[in-house]
């Protein structure tokens, strides 16, 4: 049985659906992250389950039972916002054992439980440090740890990791999920940043326009995005329109092989930088290298063709070709994916 269950669920705020139709399960013990742009229906999917919106239509259940009706501190969900929401007139123990008195916790509970939970994320021995004396890693750390301290059955995060600096959440989207794992905590998550959702995730969901995209396993959705819109919202732009018959794909850019078994007829193709093979410029199709941008470990070389829509390769730092270098593109069918059409 899901720990989480949505079905049907709709929310409308007068002629806009912000959820729509909504069907989506979380497994005990499972990471599952929502992404999407915004307007997609991400926090409004988080405040529906936490009981702080209600829904025009359709069931949320938590391990079995209907919440229609139950208040969000009968719930038995964490919630853990992007601003971290901490009380600074408390200090970081306080804030920690908030949700524990709360409950009602005796303050040898409360103690302990603080001392260990800080511990686990990497503050040992700070109870009494004054809130606006941490930093932002710390203030999410303490976050985090007020969220888990009265061991909720879901823990829901909000842009957990949103005002850190790239190389902070980095390294804490590392920590969180080893944290998540040795807890055995059951994570429902909503982000923008796809870097932190792929890293922490045991399973994706991509929202558009108050519906669910597409959802999988972090490899499943990367390698194989199923529209244009998902695959466009994963920063892949080499997508055309095709008609696939047998194994390859006319295209403005010239027949491109596709996977064996690729759905046939017309379509939209993508194909990853990966895929787009720099050759003699003799060979295959004509293209004018317009840009570079250096990527750390590759560089994305941007390459006008003579029709159609601009193409980026991906090339070794020693391999990538200077501006306006005439070059030849071959297409790598392991690195071609046929898209719905409609999306």
């Amino acid at each position: 049985m899901a720990l989480l269950r949505l079905e049907g669920v709709t929310v409308r705020f007068g002629a806009r659906a912000a959820l729509d139709s909504v069907d989506l399960e979380v497994a005990e013990h499972e990471i599952v992250c929502v992404l999407g742009p915004s307007g997609s229906g991400k926090s409004t999917l988080l405040r529906i389950v936490a009981g702080l919106q209600t829904a025009d239509a359709g069931r949320v259940l938590l391990a079995g039972a209907d919440q229609a009706g139950v208040p969000v501190h009968r719930r038995g969900v964490g919630l853990m916002f992007q601003d971290h929401q901490l009380f600074p007139q408390r200090d970081v123990g306080g804030n920690v054992a908030f949700g524990l008195r709360m409950h009602g916790s005796v303050r040898t509970e409360q103690s302990r439980r603080v001392d260990e939970l800080l511990e686990l994320v990497g503050l040992p021995a700070a109870q009494r440090r004054a809130v606006a004396s941490l930093s932002g890693g710390e203030q999410q750390r303490v976050a985090l740890a007020r969220a888990l301290a009265p061991e909720p059955r879901l823990l829901m995060l909000d842009e957990p990791l949103g005002q850190l600096d790239r190389g902070l959440r980095e390294r804490l989207v590392v920590e969180l999920r080893g944290l998540f794992g040795r807890l055995g905590t059951t994570v429902l998550a909503v982000t923008h940043d796809q870097g932190e959702a792929f890293a922490l995730a045991d399973r994706v969901v991509v929202m558009r326009d108050g519906r669910i995209a597409q959802a999988g396993t972090p490899l499943e959705v990367w390698e194989r995005p199923a529209s244009e819109f998902v695959a466009r919202f994963l920063g892949f732009d080499n997508v055309v329109a095709a008609t696939v018959c047998g194994g390859a794909a006319d295209t403005v850019w010239g027949k491109i092989p596709v996977p064996e078994g690729s759905p046939q007829g017309e379509r939209k193709l993508l194909v990853r930088p990966a895929g787009v093979r720099l050759a003699d410029a003799s060979d295959g199709l004509p293209c004018t290298v317009e840009g570079r941008t250096f990527r750390g470990n590759h560089v994305a070389v941007q390459l006008r063709p003579c029709d159609g829509p601009r193409l980026e390769a991906e090339c070794s730092l020693r391999d990538a070709p200077e501006e306006g270098a005439q070059v030849g593109v071959v297409f790598a069918a392991a690195d071609v994916v046929v898209l719905d059409p409609a999306g």
